[in-house]
């Protein structure tokens, strides 16, 4: 089961109101983190929404995640469903509150092999389709051999890749983490 925690870089204070207050670390981190999330093709405000989550302490309801980000809280709902969708946030019950509440997931590498596993099924697979249609439908003529050639490359080259993810995937974290230690042994070995 996942490690869930919560507020390590906010404080408990809250105004009048019952906004969060966040530290300028904190601050800092969400905007950073936003602004991450749109290089990668994440929206600013589920980034965001994401990272007050996985700074807190305790699990959030969309009205404070909304006060805390001055965030419309439409959006907020649309951030929460997009992040269970990635399966890095989870809603859940709090004693006396019959508002649902939500939490990041605080394991790391957990949260990495989420995002690829998710990334995978959502990128690569459909392109695995599609190419191995590309490669079936491509015909015997001349003028698409040259097509078809560097479609069978491509899908060999993705399928390659599919593999070694599913290896990553299987391994225990502990093996993980051992593993990527070795990086620079690895390189050293092959170079030999």
């Amino acid at each position: 089961m996942p490690v869930f925690t919560v507020y390590s870089v906010m404080t408990d204070m809250t105004d009048t109101t019952n906004t969060t207050i966040l530290t300028p670390v904190a601050q800092k981190f969400i905007l950073h983190w936003g602004e991450m999330g749109t290089r990668w093709g994440v929206n600013r405000t589920v980034a965001q929404v994401h990272a007050l989550l996985f700074l807190s302490s305790k699990p959030l309801h969309a009205e404070e995640i909304a006060r805390t980000l001055s965030v419309a809280r439409s959006n907020v709902s649309t951030s929460l469903h997009e992040l269970q969708g990635w399966r890095i946030v989870r809603a859940v019950s709090v004693l006396g509150d019959r508002r649902q509440h939500f939490e990041s997931s605080k394991d790391l590498w957990e949260m990495f092999r989420t995002i690829l596993e998710e990334r995978k099924r959502r990128e690569i697979d459909p392109t695995v389709a599609v190419l191995r249609e590309c490669v079936a439908e491509s015909g015997k003529g001349t003028a698409d051999a040259y097509a078809r050639e560097r479609l069978s490359e491509m899908l060999e080259f993705v399928l390659t890749m599919s593999a070694l993810f599913e290896e990553f995937r299987n391994l225990p974290p502990a093996a993980t983490r051992g593993l990527i230690k070795l990086r620079g042994r690895v390189r050293k070995l092959f170079r030999g």
